[in-house]
């Protein structure tokens, strides 16, 4: 009998160590908190100084945009650019700075010369586009 009570403790002592193992913690079963995060995709086009865009914020507004005035050569330079939302409506619109630093670059986005957004960037498809991470300034 006095076996059987310590086989039972130790049972009952693994279940509760199996338990909580299996057992999601709260955190993990919460939806996440939205981020001040962005990503955005530039792409040469066959337009001079012209990039199209494919942007994201927080995995949650996405859609396509137009950079114009831009450079005739590279990504580097001043453009204004226009964003929509995947269904084709008018999201913002900004001017847009694009500034090499070594082999990354520094981007900054102005509404009347206030910067709304930074991010920093890095060229992908064998510098065809230009990759950018980046943050709405102020929230």
């Amino acid at each position: 009998m006095h076996k059987l009570r310590g086989l039972r403790a130790a049972l009952a002592s693994i279940a509760m160590v199996i338990a909580t193992l299996v057992t999601p913690v709260a955190a993990q079963t919460q939806e996440p908190s939205p981020e001040n995060i962005g990503f955005v995709l530039y792409t040469k086009t066959t337009n001079p100084g012209t990039l199209i865009a494919r942007w994201n914020y927080q995995n949650r507004y996405f859609g396509p945009g137009l950079a114009t005035g831009g450079p005739n050569e590279g990504f580097e330079g001043t453009y204004h650019v226009r964003y929509f939302f995947e269904d084709g409506k008018f999201s913002d619109e900004y001017d847009l700075e694009i500034v090499q630093a070594g082999t990354f670059f520094d981007v900054i986005w102005r509404v009347d010369g206030e910067i709304k957004a930074r991010g920093v960037g890095m060229l992908v498809e064998d510098g065809a586009a230009l990759a950018v991470g980046w943050h709405r300034v102020g929230e």
